[in-house]
C-alpha cells in the first residue's frame, strides 16, 4: 500500500516546521541532526529523496524515515508532499490564494469567517513564538548600537510604523526608503553589532535577501518577521519570527505581523525604561513647542 499523500491535520494546515518544534524534544541525536538541516535550509532539504535528504544531513535514510513519522506522517511520501505544498503556497499569487479559499469557504457571514480566521492566525503566531528568541531580540532592538528597519511593497508600511515607535523609544534608529537604489547609502554607515529589522512576506524580494547578505557580512546582526513559510531572509536572521496571515481573501492579513511588531516595541520599551520614559517626556515637550495636537 502507498503512503497517502495528504499532510496530517490538514484542517489545522500545521507547517513542517511547526511540527519539528511541537516534537523537537522526542527526537533523538541522529533524528534532530536531519531536523536541523532541514530547518537551516527549508524546505528544500526534505525536497530530495529520502536517501539524498538523509546523505545532506550525514544521517542514514531510516533516521529520517522514523523522524518523519514522530512528526505524524505516514511515511517520507506524505511528508514530502507536506513540503511540497508549503512551497505552492508560499508562491501562490492573489488568484491562486482565493481559490483556495472559495473552494473551503464555509456557508456564513464573511465577517464571521474573517473574524474566526484572524483569531486562529494570532494564537497560531503567539504560540509558535520562542521566549527566548523574542527576548534576545528585545534587547538586540534595545540596544544602543544602530537600528535599521525595512520592508517590502506590501511590509514597508509596518516598517514605517516600527520605525516610527522605536525612534520615540531609542535614539540610532534608522528607516530604510522603499527604494533599493538608496540601499548601499545606509549600509555604508552599518558597522559590526549593528541591528537591521527586515519584514518580508510572500512574495519574497530578491532585493532584501541580497540586503540581508551584505548586511550580515558586515557583521550586522538580522532580525526578520515574515509569514509561516519563511522568507530566504531567514538563512541570514539571527531571529526569526513566523506569523500566519492566510485569510478568506486574495490577500494574506498583516494583523498578526503588527500584533508581533507591537509585542517587541513594548519589550524594547521595557529594556530601555527608564531612559525610555525620559525621551518621551522631552519629546512631548517638542509636541507642545509645535502644537501640531490639539491639547485635551
Amino acid at each position: 500500500m502507498t503512503d497517502d499523500p495528504t499532510p496530517p491535520n490538514a484542517q489545522a494546515t500545521p507547517t513542517v516546521r511547526q511540527l519539528i518544534r511541537a516534537c523537537y524534544h522526542d527526537l533523538t541525536q541522529s533524528e534532530r541532526k536531519f531536523a536541523n538541516a532541514l530547518v537551516e535550509d527549508y524546505p528544500n532539504a526534505g525536497l530530495a529523496s529520502i536517501t539524498a535528504a538523509a546523505e545532506g544531513a550525514g544521517v542514514s535514510a531510516p533516521v529520517v524515515a522514523r523522524m518523519v513519522q514522530k512528526l505524524g506522517f505516514k511515511g517520507y511520501p506524505q511528508f514530502h508532499a507536506a513540503l511540497l505544498g508549503e512551497l505552492q503556497a508560499s508562491v501562490s499569487g492573489p488568484t491562486a490564494r482565493r481559490a483556495v479559499w472559495t473552494a473551503q469557504a464555509p456557508d456564513s457571514h464573511m465577517l464571521n469567517r474573517f473574524a474566526r480566521t484572524v483569531t486562529q492566525n494570532l494564537a497560531q503566531t503567539f504560540a509558535n513564538i520562542d521566549t527566548g528568541q523574542f527576548d534576545a531580540a528585545a534587547r538586540l532592538l534595545a540596544g544602543d548600537t544602530q537600528l535599521f528597519i525595512v520592508g517590502g511593497r506590501i511590509t514597508r508600511s509596518l516598517a514605517e510604523y516600527a520605525f516610527t515607535h522605536f525612534q520615540a523609544i531609542r535614539p540610532g534608529v534608522t528607516h530604510l526608503t522603499s527604494s533599493p537604489a538608496t540601499w548601499p547609502h545606509y549600509v555604508l554607515d552599518m558597522v559590526a553589532g549593528d541591528t537591521l529589522l527586515i519584514f518580508d512576506i510572500r512574495r519574497y524580494e530578491d532585493n532584501l535577501l541580497r540586503l540581508a547578505e551584505i548586511a550580515s557580512d558586515r557583521g550586522v546582526r538580522v532580525i526578520l518577521i515574515t509569514d509561516q513559510w519563511a522568507s530566504p531572509v531567514s538563512g541570514r536572521a539571527e531571529a526569526t519570527f513566523h506569523c500566519w496571515g492566510e485569510i478568506p481573501s486574495a490577500w494574506d492579513s498583516s494583523i498578526a505581523l503588527l500584533s508581533l511588531t507591537e509585542a517587541l516595541i513594548s519589550a524594547t520599551q521595557e529594556e530601555r525604561w527608564p531612559e525610555a520614559r525620559d525621551r518621551f517626556d522631552r519629546l512631548d515637550t517638542l509636541f507642545e513647542m509645535t502644537r501640531l495636537f490639539r491639547k485635551p
